[in-house]
């Protein structure tokens, strides 16, 4: 591993508009390492709902105890972000991606292995998630928010969301073709070796955000903020605790539809192709959503963007069980939800870096992606053991309508000023 270098941070300052073309390939360089990398990372594991029944089959273990490994996962890569980004802000980013990338290669090409619920668990909730989470969204759109234009923040934050997006419209199909030609165990190997791609990202998002930190102290005559100090000051915000509970409810959505998707689709009694058809599908519309709200974070008030997502994703559930379960209507409810799916991400971003700007970004998103997570262990293990008692999912729809709706409302009261455009319309 090279030696991080903040000199290398410093290269593309945060605060300068780059002007000259090799300033710009530089920015274009940032968001492509950071996108690439959550494309992999996010594309490997939302495609591992894939091979639920696959696992279930070969272990016999049942998809309550596999949904408890996947739910498992779904926490531990919540609880590994603020101190992935805590660690990233203070000693580099770079190391935390390398570590977080070969855990993930590791883990993955490890449970076809695993036998036992513990085995799972240890493979898919400890090592792949744990490792995800490492190289996962807190660390990269921190990474972003250093390395470009303030000007550009909203906006990159939107591309680097849609690579994850872009990850998990790819690799569904490459998946399920891998899956047919060389059987489910060495499919999963295969993505694993896959992972490894993202290597190359290590040197161009390293470096670490002392230098904001001393810049933000130097300009306020303080000291900068350790760890505790900036935890503290953010819990104390009844806005970040707010975003916290709405963001728990994003989780449980999209741990829910990420891990028994699939299962949805075989419960309504169509094939398996219009399963990771659907998985597809929401990775492609993601990139829209994804797209369009970073484009609209800038224009809108972010707590506003929320709310209508949230509400939109209530809507939707609430008209696909009303509608009758035919192919077109689950790949139209996959788009849907593709829109809405990680779109939640860029406004989040954005108001955690208006609450307290970049020095601690890393670590303060890191625990609005551990509220996220905890909800997200709630939607892949409620789903597995809501389907193993009544033999359908319905009741984790009804529940993820209500969660929906409190979503939409519990962003309302965020204190948020008007952006810069929207206030100077106002006052025109």
């Amino acid at each position: 591993m090279p030696p991080e270098s903040s000199a290398a941070a410093a290269a593309v300052s945060p605060t300068a508009v780059p002007a000259r073309p090799s300033a710009q390939l530089a920015l274009w360089l940032v968001l492509l390492a950071a996108a690439g990398t959550f494309a992999l990372t996010m594309g490997v594991r939302q495609t591992m709902g894939l091979f639920l029944s696959s696992l279930n089959t070969s272990t016999g273990l049942g998809i309550g105890s596999i949904s408890l490994a996947f739910a498992f996962g779904q926490l531990w890569w919540g609880l590994t972000q603020p101190f992935a980004g805590a660690v990233a802000d203070r000693i580099g980013t770079g190391r935390v991606i390398f570590i977080g990338v070969l855990l993930v290669a590791l883990g993955t090409i490890i449970t076809p292995l695993m036998t036992s619920t513990a085995g799972l668990i240890f493979a898919i909730g400890v090592l792949a998630a744990g490792g995800a989470g490492m190289a996962g969204p807190s660390v990269l759109m921190a990474a972003t928010t250093r390395l470009v234009p303030p000007a550009r923040r909203g906006l990159a934050s939107g591309i680097v969301n849609a690579g994850g997006s872009f990850g998990q419209f790819a690799m569904a199909p490459i998946a399920v073709a891998l899956i047919a030609s060389t059987g489910w165990a060495n499919a999963m190997q295969w993505l694993g070796a896959i992972i490894l791609l993202a290597l190359p990202a290590v040197f161009v998002l390293k470096g670490n955000s002392n230098h904001l930190a001393a810049a933000a102290a130097a300009a306020s005559a303080a000291k900068p903020l350790s760890a505790r100090e900036a935890v503290a000051q953010a819990l104390a915000n009844p806005s970040y605790r707010l975003l916290n509970i709405g963001f728990f409810v994003c989780g449980f959505h999209v741990a829910f539809l990420a891990t028994h998707l699939p299962g949805v689709v075989e419960a309504c009694g169509l094939s398996p192709q219009i399963g990771a058809w659907s998985l597809a599908m929401i990775g492609l519309f993601n990139i829209v959503g994804s797209l369009g709200m970073g484009w609209a974070v800038s224009r809108w008030r972010m707590k506003s963007l929320l709310s209508l997502l949230y509400a939109t994703r209530g809507l939707a559930v609430l008209v696909f069980l009303l509608a009758p379960k035919t192919p077109a209507v689950m790949l139209v409810f996959a788009a849907v939800m593709g829109v809405t799916f990680l779109s939640t991400v860029p406004p989040t971003v954005g108001l955690v870096a208006k609450f307290f700007g970049p020095a601690n970004m890393a670590m303060l998103f890191g625990i609005v992606m551990l509220a996220h997570q905890v909800g997200g262990f709630l939607g892949a293990w409620l789903g597995g053991r809501v389907f193993e008692a009544t033999g359908s999912y319905d009741w984790v729809w009804y529940i993820d309508i209500l969660l929906a709706a409190g979503a939409a409302l519990v962003n309302l009261p965020i204190r948020e000023a008007h952006p810069p455009r929207a206030a100077a319309k106002a006052a025109a």
